[in-house]
């Protein structure tokens, strides 16, 4: 038996088919995660996201251990509660994991997010490098987070929270986050569609889910989760890069704030990559033929003898075919086809995202 978030209860009550993910006992689907997956692309429903670690930052040093922890740079956070995506590298250069910091003066600091099935590793990390630091790291075990997301998100959470949440919302920005009472609120998300992550006192969270489910927000799985995120090009820790895996190969060297005078984790090894050419890029695949794209399949060009790794595939629902994130050699070329049970079939590499606020965007 796995651990159980605050939630466990009612997804078993919804008939939640239950899966372990990361060492948590999590719902995959309520039924059909396809209907799930168009739910939020239509409409509104909300994940049980609960498993994802909250660590908060404060101390005098709090925003230098950051900038030395963190590829991206959080002097970018110009404001309370603005948010940065970043990965946390190794001295090599390698992803040890991606996460979300927000801005949170009112917290003392700093709030960030990490994944589930890095936690340990993450927080080992983490501490180690406190030690040349006047910081505190402080995980937050007792709060529980829903995601609600899609295009009617944000209305329907209003009408399930109180009037001083509701204000709140309405304070928020895109990818920004502040604290209300014991909350904290997010206008973030890992669908490609506007919504929110609330992180809610576990004491709390079942009458939050209750009011959502009475205002017609459904629940969906961490099925529809993935492919949602995949079809908005977002990176999944573990398939897509990892602590062999830098930015520059992740399709992450937008993240990368190397032009001032800043030092960082992995910075030398990211600038001598770099130097050195850059071996292999992160693309888009669209199948326009039957059949579906799946992980570790192997990439075959036209023009080349070397080889490209799909790191992440799937049936797109929104699409109605299959895409795909691949790693492949920088210089291959573009005509490629997959092998697909002994078959190279072919396919057309795209820029991502695939689909953005529910519509097509591929190129």
């Amino acid at each position: 038996m796995g651990q159980r978030t605050a939630l466990y209860d009612a997804h078993i009550e919804a008939t939640a088919k239950i899966v372990d993910f990361g060492g948590w006992d999590m719902p995959i689907h309520y039924g059909s995660q396809i209907k799930e997956h168009t739910l939020i692309r239509e409409d509104a429903g909300m994940f049980d996201v609960s498993h994802m670690t909250v660590v908060d930052v404060t101390g005098s040093d709090a925003k230098a251990y950051l900038q030395y922890l963190l590829a991206n740079d959080v002097a970018k956070l110009a404001e309370e509660g603005k948010a940065l995506y970043s990965g946390m590298l190794n001295e090599q250069g390698g992803v040890i994991d991606d996460l979300i910091v927000y801005r949170a003066d009112a917290l003392g600091g700093y709030r960030v997010v990490v994944n589930c099935a890095t936690r340990d590793k993450d927080l080992a990390w983490m501490d180690q490098q406190s030690a040349k630091f006047d910081v505190s790291l402080t995980e937050q075990p007792d709060l529980a987070m829903i995601a609600v997301q899609g295009p009617n998100a944000i209305k329907k959470a209003k009408k399930a929270v109180s009037e001083k949440i509701a204000n709140t919302i309405d304070k928020l920005s895109i990818f920004q986050g502040l604290p209300s009472g014991g909350w904290f609120i997010g206008r973030t998300g890992y669908t490609g569609e506007d919504g929110l992550e609330i992180m809610i006192p576990s004491d709390e969270v079942q009458n939050v889910w209750n009011s959502l489910l009475e205002n017609d927000v459904k629940p969906a799985g961490l099925g529809a989760r993935d492919t949602l995120r995949l079809e908005a090009g977002m990176n999944l820790y573990g398939n897509d890069m990892d602590e062999t895996i830098s930015p520059w190969q992740a399709n992450m060297g937008w993240t990368l704030a190397l032009k001032d005078e800043r030092d960082f984790i992995g910075k030398a090894a990211l600038i001598e990559e770099k130097a050195k050419g850059i071996e292999y890029k992160m693309v888009g695949l669209v199948l326009e033929t039957r059949g579906v794209m799946r992980g570790h399949q192997k990439v075959i060009f036209t023009a080349s003898d070397k080889l490209g790794e799909i790191t992440s595939g799937t049936f797109s629902p929104t699409l109605q075919q299959s895409i795909a994130m691949a790693r492949v050699p920088a210089d291959a070329g573009t005509e490629c086809a997959v092998d697909m049970r002994g078959k190279a079939v072919p396919v057309r590499m795209v820029s991502m995202p695939f689909v953005r606020n529910g519509q097509k965007v591929y190129k």
